[in-house]
């Protein structure tokens, strides 16, 4: 870097280096307000001006809102290391951040505002996002990184879904909303998950990476798209129950397959390990848990596809945020020892809303209150460790 470049670089404000900073620090501070709220509203003790009602709300926020920032984050810093060049920063960054903010009180205070407005400006971060994106993928032809691209373009689809559900009174269309969001964030955990485990694993135990077998990962995430184009196309209406949950089943074997090859039981030590590995089984836990729904076990399907969501993608956000944060920002891979108390938490709030309510559906309300809380404070214990870590320069002194 040259030296007028290096000297602009370090008078930024810090929070704009790197997409990580400003979209992982808003997406933990709305994602413990929104659950809090959540709570708060299960229970009687307060009502929300939301947009549309609050599970629409919820189920869209939790999704589009909070998921996406951190998918944000983690693409538009990611990409900068993949392609060698400079990533979304500063006065641009600055508008991503914003327009994820303006959607966000949209959705929050929107009670009355036209949903073509709301959507719109909801909408609109997912394409930004991806131009951000792909611009660098594809001045450098990485063709390997260029499916994120219309990965954040079918989630702009499949939130823009729910809105059009919400404004014509068709459930069943926020519905497909929502699950589309959730298989195509599945999939993305389980491509990232399948780079960077094996490596994170081999390297924080000393031992040596498990390399890919290439039928099981082509089948493992080959899988993944099925259910995704399966649930996108309503395909579900045409196909007998026992089918589909012989498809979740094979799915969710193909996945603890892959999971058990990278040798969780070796991850125990290391805090930013087993929070990450901790994280992938339930995305094996959600399909089985999906797959005996359809084949007439009295699971709601609400409550095994929150193992994928509260489960698989709240402790592996909070693992993947705790790592990355660290890494990108020049220090070392060793988060304080109250993030343990952090991730053990976010797993307590997955096994309540999952396992718990499983279990004894009859104290739901109780279940999803421990839930809340313990959700609450593993973010609460994160923003507070953090956020020196975002809002200064890499502890090494270079530039990002």
């Amino acid at each position: 870097m040259q030296v007028t470049q290096h000297e602009k670089e370090m008078a930024m404000a810090p929070i704009l280096r790197q997409a990580y900073r400003p979209m992982f620090l808003l997406g933990a501070i709305f994602s413990a307000l929104a659950i809090l709220l959540w709570g708060l509203v299960l229970i009687g003790a307060i009502q929300l001006p939301v947009y549309g009602n609050v599970l629409f709300w919820h189920s869209h926020e939790m999704l589009y809102g909070f998921v996406v920032a951190i998918v944000l984050g983690f693409l538009l810093t990611a990409v900068q290391n993949w392609t060698g060049m400079r990533a979304t920063h500063g006065p641009t960054l600055l508008i991503l951040a914003l327009l994820w903010s303006a959607g966000r009180l949209l959705m929050l205070f929107g009670q009355g505002l036209p949903w073509w407005l709301v959507a719109a400006v909801d909408v609109a971060l997912l394409p930004v996002a991806a131009i951000l994106f792909a611009r660098l993928v594809l001045a450098v032809n990485q063709t390997r990184n260029l499916f994120f691209i219309p990965i954040l373009l079918l989630l702009a689809v499949s939130s823009g879904l729910m809105h059009v559900g919400y404004a014509f009174n068709q459930y069943e269309w926020q519905t497909i909303g929502a699950y589309n969001g959730v298989f195509l964030v599945t999939l993305l955990m389980a491509i990232i998950g399948g780079r960077v485990m094996p490596m994170f694993t081999a390297n924080g135990t000393m031992t040596k990476k498990v390399m890919p077998i290439a039928w099981l990962e082509k089948t493992a995430l080959g899988l993944l798209w099925v259910l995704f184009a399966v649930h996108f196309f309503n395909l579900t209406l045409y196909i007998a129950d026992v089918w589909l949950g012989a498809l979740f089943a094979l799915t969710a074997l193909a996945h603890t397959l892959r999971v058990l090859r990278w040798k969780t039981w070796i991850t125990f030590k290391v805090p930013l390990l087993w929070s990450i590995h901790l994280a992938y089984w339930f995305i094996p836990l959600g399909l089985a848990l999906l797959a005996a729904h359809y084949w007439g076990v009295e699971i709601t399907r609400s409550t095994a596809m929150h193992a994928l969501t509260a489960g698989a993608m709240g402790n592996m956000i909070l693992a993947m945020m705790a790592r990355v944060s660290l890494g990108h920002s020049g220090r070392p891979l060793k988060p304080k020892p109250i993030m343990s108390v952090a991730f053990a938490l976010m797993f307590i709030s997955a096994l309540m809303r999952v396992v718990g309510v499983s279990l004894f559906p009859q104290w739901i309300t109780d279940w999803i209150l421990i839930s809340t809380l313990a959700w609450t404070f593993a973010l609460v214990i994160f923003i507070a460790i953090y956020l020196k870590v975002f809002l200064t320069p890499r502890a090494d002194g270079n530039p990002g």
